[in-house]
């Protein structure tokens, strides 16, 4: 079944925003990638903000999606193994031959005000990512399910940036070891297994 004009324009906004950044792409260089004009692009999205903010939608869903099927896949039944997993979920994110750095730490540089329509959607990503995590951390039953999911997304989104900043293959190496100084902080050691 062919995709939509409207999935289409979503599909290769999103590819060139990555790449590129957001304010970095015009959108006639969508338009050319899809084959469509000024005039089709209008019946679809009333502007370029606009499609920036499905795009942003469209990318949350998926994120959401994926991360929690790739850490429950990867760390099983166990949560203790799946609060690991999330760094097996990050190591193959920053691994890509694709990456660009996070997605959502790329939009709130690029729209840093914290009214922004497009930085409001990067921080409800953040805050959905912190919720599953805090929800992991309470079935490990970690002494304080929020501070450990705080902790294990902040060295997340080390490992996201210092990736893409310094190009280090060892960073997912030192999230490890702070992760699972985290996680042994807060979970008994009963729980966290003898790795």
């Amino acid at each position: 079944m062919p995709q939509s004009t409207r999935s289409r324009l979503v599909e290769s906004a999103n590819r060139r925003f990555y790449r590129d950044g957001f304010r970095g792409v015009g959108i006639d260089q969508i338009l050319a990638d899809v084959g469509i004009s000024k005039t089709a692009f209008y019946k679809h999205f009333e502007s370029k903000d606009e499609l920036v903010l499905e795009v942003l939608r469209d990318q949350d869903n998926w994120l959401r999606t994926t991360f929690a099927e790739l850490v429950r896949e990867r760390g099983g039944d166990s949560p203790c193994n799946q609060l690991r997993a999330l760094f097996d979920v990050v190591e193959q994110v920053i691994e890509s031959d694709q990456y660009q750095g996070c997605f959502f730490v790329n939009v709130a540089m690029e729209f840093p005000l914290p009214h922004d329509p497009a930085h409001v959607a990067a921080a409800r990503n953040k805050d959905a990512i912190e919720r599953f995590v805090t929800e992991i951390a309470e079935k490990a039953d970690a002494e304080d399910p929020l501070a450990l999911a705080k902790e294990l997304c902040l060295i997340m989104d080390g490992a996201y940036v210092m990736r893409q900043v310094t190009g280090d293959p060892a960073t997912i190496t030192y999230a490890r070891r702070a992760a699972e100084r985290a996680i042994r902080a807060y979970v008994r050691e009963s729980e966290t297994g003898s790795d």
